[in-house]
C-alpha cells in the first residue's frame, strides 16, 4: 500500500448486507466492477463481481472478483502478487455497476501493463499506448 492511501474501514455485516441488497446483479448474478487508482484517477481494469466477491471485498478491504472463465472467486494478486487494496467503493445511480477506488500494487493487467486499457482506437487502427512493465510469464511465475 502506498503512503497516500487512506485507511479502509469495513462496514459491519448488517450494513454490508443492506448495501448488497440494493445492488442490481444481472441474470447471471454478476455486477460490473471498474477498478480505478484512488490517487491518480487512472482506470485500471473492468471485471465482474458476484454478491460473495463484493461482500468479501467490502469486508476484507482487499479486492476479490468473480472469474467467469474459472467459475469462482478470484482474489486479485493471489497468484501474481499484484494486489488491489480497497480505498472506497461506490455504486452507480442505477446500482448495476460498482466503482472500486483502489491502491494497486504493481500492474493491474494480466499482460503486465499497469492498465488493461492500452489499445487506443485511432483512424489507422488499434495503437498500443503502453508497453508491458513486466513479462506475463514473470508475472505469473512461468518464466
Amino acid at each position: 500500500m502506498t503512503d497516500t492511501a487512506p485507511a479502509y474501514t469495513a462496514p459491519d455485516a448488517t450494513t454490508r448486507a443492506a448495501m448488497l441488497d440494493t445492488a442490481r446483479f444481472d441474470a447471471a448474478g454478476l455486477i460490473a466492477a471498474i477498478a480505478q487508482q484512488h490517487d491518480t484517477g487512472e482506470i485500471l481494469m473492468l471485471a465482474w463481481m458476484n454478491r460473495e466477491a463484493l461482500d468479501e471485498t467490502l469486508r476484507a478491504g482487499r479486492v476479490c472478483y468473480y472469474s467467469r472463465s474459472r467459475g469462482g472467486l478470484w482474489r486479485k494478486g493471489e497468484t501474481s502478487g499484484q494486489v488491489q487494496r480497497l480505498v472506497d467503493a461506490r455504486l452507480d445511480c442505477d446500482r448495476d455497476a460498482v466503482l472500486l477506488l483502489v491502491d494497486q500494487t504493481g500492474v493491474a493487467c494480466h499482460t503486465g501493463r499497469r492498465s488493461c486499457f492500452f489499445s487506443a482506437m485511432r483512424p489507422t487502427g488499434l495503437v498500443e499506448t503502453s508497453a508491458p512493465l513486466i513479462a506475463a510469464d514473470t508475472l505469473y511465475g512461468r518464466g
